[in-house]
């Protein structure tokens, strides 16, 4: 199991920063980074949204236990984003964290 964490991933958290004309944008702020990773492709699927087809691509991340991660953060690996679906404790052993995350695109 250890040897198929061989990926480095950072995990991200959004905080809203001020645009100084009275409205926020978001912005990304890494929570960890470096973090070893096993990544997984398991699904993808073509959606046609306001008239431009799309490609959806799903992927199972795992990473060693760590508390505190949302499912509104986002995962950034290779040059890529993945938005979290959901966070999934086996068991609720505390050992792994399996994520499921669509890429963005």
């Amino acid at each position: 199991m250890i040897g198929e964490l061989n990926k480095r991933i950072d995990i991200q958290a959004p905080t809203k920063a001020s645009d100084n004309m009275g409205g926020f944008t978001t912005t990304w702020v890494d929570i960890a980074t470096s973090v070893p990773a096993a990544v997984w492709p398991i699904s993808a699927k073509e959606q046609i949204v306001a008239q431009a087809e799309r490609i959806v691509i799903t992927h199972r991340i795992r990473i060693r236990y760590r508390s505190g991660i949302r499912a509104n953060w986002r995962i950034k690996y290779a040059g890529r984003y993945f938005n979290i679906v959901s966070i999934i404790d086996q068991n609720s052993r505390h050992r792994w964290l399996d994520i499921l995350a669509k890429e963005q695109m």
